[in-house]
């Protein structure tokens, strides 16, 4: 049995009074304590290193991905970050945290881009919240759809659970992403059914669920689970044309957490050797072993004509929220600044010029996200959505340019940042003399404060930070491939050809 949740996790009940009517006072947003305790309150069955863990919000490894996700509850309650944390429900007309609400402009699409920024810089790693978010939209977009052509009620239990998600501002992990298994099948044809979660029991009172959900970044620092179909399907894969939403801590789901390059850096004494030394990432494969989902948590069942449409919308939404790695970019870019400086490197003229390529790189992706945000439009659920092709051609740039951003933060930095001693060497009193003495640069600069950036620059280029800043980068959100086939489905080269022959004079019958 399942221990009893907090209030935070009590199962919404439709009020006598619509929970669509506007009232008196906001909703109390919670603080960042509150959200620790509500994650106290869970069960989660969580496997690490080949153990279950007892104690799942104070493990070294895991809490400072709990810590990023709660600074987006943090600053939600600061008066000066309110404009572009908070937003106004179009349910109940309340101030609700934006991670939960849904987008009603294109304003709301640019204050979500930067949000994300915002985030990325505060915390130098994900923050884990953009995934439910994305999620939340692209089904408001997709059951009302659903609703149209099949007369469904979808869209009602949709805004349903969306009241209870912002009225107590719970945060989401979309799950989308299935272990896929061979390539070259579709779900149906694999050897092992489960490879791809689908549906194995109808019930009179629900579905019945089984198979896994990986890379879910932030799964055990969520209140509650949404699942998506994973690609477009056809009639004969209808089991898994399905997607849900249920508590993280649902009876049959358990967590097995993925291994980071420095991950055990974190259990350590001290904290200089971590890079970053409150906040961090963490990913799982999650696994439902036939986890019972009741229909009024069900948006989608057998609609497998629909699905494509989840999982592009999805994907646009996505691809702008890659505005996080502008942030985390202005922190590796202000990390390599001050190791130039540091080392007395910092008037060089090359070393100029690489700190001017890095910022040149990382506001070409902020136009990215800005401009597939503001050229967004108004879905017929009255949802404001991207534009999916600038969307997609802002991942695409994210695919390479942190990597270039991180080559010449590499380069600045010197060898040193992967060489160096151990924080145990620097406190050490039969090496400390030694450390400090060779590597000294500037005398006004500590040696230890020269160390400590270099342990930031190596956590975000090569660290347990680098697999959100970097390997997210590329196969976040879908891998490079998969933005260029968009781009190829979205761009009308018709239109480009025939201004082309317009301007030489051909004619063109087209």
């Amino acid at each position: 049995m399942k221990s009893e949740r907090g209030i935070v996790l009590l199962k919404y009940h439709a009020r006598e009074t619509s929970s669509f009517e506007t009232k008196e006072q906001d909703i109390p947003m919670m603080t960042p304590g509150q959200y620790e305790e509500s994650l106290r309150n869970l069960n989660l069955e969580v496997y690490m290193f080949g153990k279950r863990l007892e104690n799942v919000v104070d493990d070294p490894i895991i809490r400072p991905s709990m810590n990023a996700v709660a600074k987006t509850y943090e600053l939600a309650q600061r008066p000066e970050y309110q404009d572009i944390m908070l937003a106004t429900s179009h349910i109940s007309g309340k101030k609700i945290n934006r991670f939960t609400h849904i987008h009603q402009s294109t304003e709301d699409l640019v204050k979500k881009s930067k949000m994300g920024r915002l985030l990325g810089r505060h915390t130098g790693c994900c923050f884990q919240r953009c995934v439910g978010m994305d999620s939340l939209n692209a089904l408001s977009i997709v059951t009302y759809n659903m609703d149209a052509k099949y007369n469904t009620s979808y869209h009602e239990r949709f805004l349903e659970y969306l009241a209870y998600v912002q009225e107590h501002d719970l945060t989401c992990d979309g799950a989308m992403t299935d272990p896929k298994g061979d390539r070259r099948l579709p779900p149906h044809a694999q050897d092992d059914p489960d490879l791809y979660l689908h549906v194995v029991e109808e019930r009179a009172d629900g579905i019945v669920v089984r198979g896994a959900k990986a890379h879910q970044t932030g799964a055990v620092n969520s209140h509650e689970i949404i699942v998506m179909p994973t690609l477009s399907m056809k009639k004969e894969d209808e089991d898994y044309a399905v997607s849900f939403a249920l508590p993280s801590d649902a009876e049959g789901i358990l967590y097995i957490m993925g291994r980071q390059s420095c991950d055990t850096r974190k259990a350590e004494s001290g904290n200089m050797d971590q890079g970053n030394l409150i906040y961090g990432g963490h990913e799982a494969l999650v696994v439902f072993d036939n986890v019972f989902v009741p229909w009024d948590r069900v948006f989608m069942y057998k609609e497998y004509d629909f699905a494509g449409q989840l999982v592009e919308h999805f994907a646009s939404y996505h691809r702008q929220s890659y505005a996080c790695k502008v942030g985390v970019g202005d922190v590796l870019i202000g990390a390599a600044q001050t190791i130039a400086e540091y080392n007395g490197a910092d008037r060089a003229s090359h070393v100029k010029d690489k700190v001017i390529e890095m910022n040149h790189l990382n506001e070409t992706l902020f136009c990215g996200c800005i401009a597939c945000a503001s050229e967004g439009h108004k879905e017929p659920s009255g949802t404001f959505a991207v534009n999916s092709l600038l969307a997609n051609i802002h991942k695409h740039n994210v695919t390479r340019f942190p990597y270039e951003i991180s080559r010449l933060a590499q380069d600045i930095a010197g060898g040193l940042m992967v060489t160096m001693p151990s924080e145990k060497d620097l406190r050490s009193s039969e090496t400390a003399k030694w450390v400090e003495k060779y590597f000294k640069t500037n005398p006004d600069v500590p040696t230890e404060d020269r160390l400590r950036i270099l342990r930031l620059i190596e956590n975000l280029c090569l660290g347990t930070a680098a697999v959100g800043y970097l390997t997210e980068s590329m196969h976040g959100a879908g891998s490079p491939q998969a933005q260029r086939i968009m781009i190829s489905r979205l761009v009308n080269l018709k239109e480009k050809q025939k201004a082309a022959k317009r301007l030489c004079g051909i004619a063109d019958d087209s």
